[in-house]
């Protein structure tokens, strides 16, 4: 963990969970002031709230101090400790948006972390846990976080607004990361997806996988979308259907895709053709953009770049998402790491659009926690 104790200072709601992750990876405390300021309902969200109590209770000694209008907030980050936990998210943002954050703090902890999260399994915001589970754990296992004890499982599914779903995550932890070289994403060799139903008729997960296949095998003949239609305590408290697809390469690159229908009483009725039609072409598109890791993991494997050994790590990614800049920045403020930047255009070798080649030297992180047996 850093000696230094000058805290970073910063204005605004945007990317509090870039922040609050690093201050607890880096040590640095954080102070984030004028959250919605100005705003007719000011401070911090019920999701933002719940996000910080997760924090809470996965650090032993962490100091929290949030002002009554809840507009400031003062973040001095303790050890990070993990055990089983349960933990309820708010119904405002799905699950993913708890998980993505606790893929990046799990490998640190002192004991294995194993928690159950209950909520919004699939929502249109954010990362569903179908997704996750599909691209964002075979990254970590490039970086040598695997075990019999790595899984994250569907228990329940839940649809936003009333959620009602439920997550088993686990993972062990490791004293060092593994530096890596990603640059040769591959060709894509097959598709695989998950089309969900819950609480409406099994009957739309299968018109979405007609649909999407209608566009997909166009492109690819191996193409399998498995329905799963979840009945009774299993299919949380509202309905809803929707479609995540995963393609995979020859060398083990993972692009992915996800649509979901509107949640009940808002916005229009969504057909699942169209669904299911929408979501291949987003597929299509991601796989455009292409790269070794997805536009949703970015920011995750660069996380683990600037923290693994002493050495160079490499990867090739599409065009870079607002969220991925704004992270590169943060990893300068607690890290003082910069990345190397070299665009790669479109053309004969990289198909697809314009890549770039990301490269850093690893700060050389070490699990403080974790003695040597």
């Amino acid at each position: 963990m850093a000696t230094q104790t000058h805290s970073l200072s910063y204005a605004g709601c945007n990317f509090l969970r870039q922040r609050l992750v690093l201050s607890t990876l880096s040590g640095h405390p954080v102070k984030i002031r004028k959250i919605r300021a100005r705003d007719d309902n000011p401070g911090l969200r019920d999701f933002e709230a719940s996000f910080i109590r997760l924090l809470d209770k996965i650090t032993n000694g962490s100091r929290i101090e949030i002002n009554q209008t809840g507009t400031t907030l003062y973040y001095q980050p303790g050890l990070l400790y993990g055990g089983s936990v349960e933990h309820d998210c708010s119904v405002l943002r799905g699950i993913g948006y708890y998980l993505e954050s606790l893929l990046c703090l799990a490998p640190f902890m002192k004991h294995p972390l194993r928690i159950v999260l209950r909520g919004v399994t699939n929502d249109q915001v954010d990362p569903s846990v179908d997704v996750l589970k599909a691209t964002a754990l075979p990254l970590l296992k490039q970086f040598g976080i695997d075990g019999e004890s790595f899984e994250l499982k569907i228990v329940r599914r839940g649809m936003p607004p009333g959620g009602g779903g439920e997550v088993f995550f686990s993972c062990p932890v490791r004293k060092v990361l593994k530096p890596i070289q990603l640059t040769d994403p591959g060709k894509i060799k097959r598709i695989r997806g998950m089309a969900y139903s819950v609480r409406v008729s099994p009957q739309m997960a299968n018109r979405i996988v007609d649909s999407a296949r209608s566009i997909l095998n166009k492109f690819i003949p191996d193409i399998y979308i498995y329905t799963d239609h979840m009945k009774g305590v299993n299919s949380g408290k509202s309905p809803g259907f929707g479609l995540s697809l995963v393609a995979e390469t020859t060398n083990g690159t993972f692009l992915s895709a996800e649509l979901a229908s509107n949640p009940q009483g808002q916005g229009a009725a969504v057909l699942p053709e169209d669904l299911g039609q929408n979501c291949a072409k987003l597929l299509l598109e991601e796989i455009y953009r292409g790269g070794c890791v997805d536009s949703t993991n970015q920011s995750l494997a660069l996380l683990l770049m600037t923290l693994g050994q002493q050495d160079v790590s490499k990867v090739l990614l599409g065009p870079l998402s607002p969220y991925t800049i704004e992270f590169l920045r943060h990893l300068k403020s607690f890290f003082q790491i910069m990345f190397k930047v070299e665009t790669k255009p479109g053309g004969e070798e990289l198909k697809g659009g314009d890549k770039v080649l990301m490269t850093c030297v690893g700060i050389g992180f070490s699990n403080l926690s974790k003695t040597l047996k």
